[in-house]
């Protein structure tokens, strides 16, 4: 039977519209790290590059016996100035694009699937791509929906729940891109935007 991550894990990939508290523990990702505007080629060629080994993987997993679906692209979003991330130019945003893994992948299913996919596409950007578990500790999430030109008001939603109960931030903006801009009005649009806390008193994370 072929393992659904979307049902299996719905509490992760849903999200209300109001912001509430959450915490999922350890996942396994697939990853690559760049730095440029959303959408850009580098960002593209990035999606491009991990969808393929993200298929990879699940065909090692398949002849296992242990299907999966290939779930939705999330990422995470930085940048390395003292100004907030919507006024720095988003040439300078950084970013690590996400693609969940069952449980059961490993990191060697990854080196073999980088050879299998380099022999068939030749895909450069397949050296940074890296097999990483992240957990995320606490975190307020909510679901915007609408174009992503509007997310700041979401943001600002997050914030202020946040600054109410008493936390700050503990990691990076994290997004699950649930909509695929392809195929979906952008008034439709739905996306999960997730932040890591810490309560104001304990020693938060590095945000890079």
């Amino acid at each position: 039977m072929k393992l659904d991550l979307t049902k299996e894990y719905k509490q992760y990939y849903t999200a209300k519209s109001t912001p509430v508290i959450v915490e999922f523990g350890e996942i396994p990702y697939l990853t690559i790290e760049g730095k440029g505007e959303p959408a850009g080629i580098i960002f593209t060629k990035s999606v491009e590059t991990l969808y393929p080994l993200a298929y990879g993987i699940k065909k090692i997993c398949k002849a296992q016996r242990r299907d999966f679906g290939v779930p939705k692209l999330e990422g995470l979003w930085w940048v390395k100035s003292s100004k907030p991330a919507l006024e720095v130019p988003r040439e300078n945003w950084f970013w690590k694009l996400l693609i969940r893994l069952p449980d059961f992948a490993t990191s060697e299913m990854l080196i073999d699937a980088k050879e299998e996919v380099f022999k068939k596409k030749g895909l450069q950007l397949i050296k940074e791509t890296s097999f990483e578990k992240i957990d995320e500790e606490k975190c307020i999430q909510i679901m915007h929906r609408g174009p992503y030109s509007t997310e700041p008001e979401t943001i600002q939603k997050i914030t202020d729940f946040m600054k109410a109960r008493g936390f700050t931030e503990n990691g990076l903006h994290h997004e699950i891109y649930i909509s695929d801009p392809r195929k979906t009005p952008p008034e439709k649009m739905k996306t999960i935007l997730r932040q890591p806390i810490t309560p104001v008193s304990a020693p938060s994370r590095s945000l890079e």
